[in-house]
């Protein structure tokens, strides 16, 4: 095969070495290892296992967690087990821990759930065992573990959703055990992965009658699967980028301050329209009270929405709550948006209009206890903004907005280490010339993404998607779901 042959994700996993440092090791990890239920049309099956037998009590090397040896214990074997994919993202590495006394009987088994463990015992705090054989369940496309189906079926509305509606949302996953290792997580990476398991989206039948036999997986000790798996994430991350044409991937369906065309702009109806008329992303802008509490208003003052001549600047947040109509849907502060958009599963572009130090970790803060720093995309007209939030948190996604057709899109990002350009030429007959050809080029040549400007144009909109925008704005989200479902 030659040095510049793109391979295959079939033809990388052969690359992966075979060789066993520790011969008794090997065979003791092959003589415990498990058997999985899996639901009846699950899509994934592990492939690759990496072990590690512990003798003493020491940490973990691929999860975070303490590895104890009691008198009663002989070894705990670490079952390191490797995914290509979780319905919603790309790679998966769940664990299963099993201990084993002096006379080889199972004494105890362990296995992970979610970013954490639980001790695997079935309803009469048994050992699952079947035959002899420790035997777990797997949540259908996410993969965590349980002994009984109990579990499993206690969380069904979570994991339906994961499957369906939610599938690639989280793109190219980046554990904390990967963190600088696996390649970043760029708007084209991601764009791709989202594809390709949005494809693969499926509804789960919880008949866990597939039952696939860990011995089946290829078994390597754990630094050796550890070193081959940054390279397995980029193969396959390359592969889809081959196999899938920028026109029919993934684009944000952005609702422009909700669905505003349907409901007042910010307030919690917009949000509930835009999910209902097929949005996955809400853009929303971000002011702060005199007493720095982000709220969600696009204006500097109450006097187009309201009819009332004051600031938002000017007003603490009680007072801005109080002085605003009873009969109108009352001003969201960014605490309550950041919970709404997680009850509709809806992803966060945030419009920042101002804001200082505080109020940067307010948003900061906000996003993270809510588990929805992830899913939100921080943009502003102004570049300072862009650079403070890069500044202070490097992993922050963002994007850099612009009005002149003057702008060169790569030296303003460059400047600010933005993730998304966005152009905002609503105003021209059709916008969608401007970015055509040489400007897409250099754009994705630098691995920018590129979000549009609300449009509500259903000619325009088709263009856009034709030109593999990564995301669009609208007033009218119903017009961008449209376009999705027409392809």
């Amino acid at each position: 095969m030659s040095s510049n042959h793109a391979r295959t994700p079939d033809e990388h996993f052969h690359t992966l070495n075979r060789t066993h440092e520790s011969q008794a090791d090997y065979d003791l990890a092959i003589k415990y290892a498990p058997r999985i239920r899996f639901d009846r049309v699950e899509p994934f099956w592990p492939s690759v296992v990496g072990y590690t037998v512990f003798r003493k009590s020491t940490k973990s090397l691929s999860f975070p967690r303490n590895i104890e040896l009691d008198e009663s214990v002989e070894a705990v074997i670490e079952y390191a087990t490797w995914w290509d994919w979780d319905i919603q993202h790309l790679y998966e590495l769940e664990h299963i821990w099993v201990y084993v006394d002096a006379d080889g009987n199972i004494v105890r088994t362990d296995a992970s759930w979610h970013g954490g463990w639980n001790q695997m015992q079935t309803a009469d705090s048994e050992i699952p065992l079947e035959n002899g054989r420790v035997t777990l369940f797997s949540e259908p496309g996410k993969h965590a573990f349980a002994a009984t189906t109990t579990t499993l079926l206690e969380r069904r509305p979570v994991t339906d959703a994961s499957a369906g509606e939610n599938a690639g949302k989280m793109a190219v996953h980046v554990t904390p055990l990967f963190e600088g290792v696996i390649l970043d997580r760029t708007p084209t990476n991601n764009r791709v992965v989202r594809t390709y398991l949005e494809r693969l989206r499926f509804t789960p039948t919880y008949e866990f009658t597939s039952v696939f036999d860990l011995r089946d997986a290829v078994f390597v000790p754990w630094n050796t699967l550890q070193e081959w798996i940054p390279e397995r994430v980029n193969v396959w991350v390359e592969h889809l980028k081959r196999q899938i044409p920028e026109n029919q991937r993934h684009v944000m369906r952005i609702a422009h301050r909700g669905a505003s065309a349907h409901a007042r702009e910010g307030s919690t109806s917009s949000i509930q329209k835009a999910k209902e008329l097929g949005a996955d992303v809400v853009e929303i802008d971000i002011r702060l009270t005199r007493d720095n509490v982000p709220i969600v208003f696009h204006d500097a003052g109450l006097q187009r929405v309201f009819g009332i001549n004051r600031l938002v600047s000017e007003l603490d947040a009680d007072e801005l709550a109080s002085i605003t109509p009873p009969d109108k849907e009352p001003i969201l502060t960014f605490a309550e948006m950041v919970k709404l958009c997680q009850k509709h599963a809806l992803g966060l572009y945030l419009d920042i209009k101002e804001v200082n130090a505080e109020g940067i970790k307010a948003l900061f803060d906000t996003l993270e206890q809510r588990g929805m720093f992830k899913y939100a995309i921080f943009s502003s007209f102004r570049p300072d903004i862009i650079a403070e939030i890069k500044g202070n948190r490097p992993d922050a996604i963002t994007s850099i907005l612009f009005s002149s057709k003057h702008v060169n899109p790569v030296q303003i990002a460059d400047a600010v280490q933005a993730d998304f350009v966005h152009p905002c030429f609503e105003r021209f007959d059709r916008p969608q010339d401007f970015i055509s050809g040489e400007w897409m080029q250099v754009v994705r040549d630098n691995e920018l993404g590129v979000v549009c400007w609300h449009e509500e144009r259903p000619d325009v909109i088709h263009d856009l998607y034709e030109l593999g925008v990564d995301g669009i704005c609208s007033d009218n989200p119903e017009l961008l779901f449209a376009e999705y479902q027409s392809r």
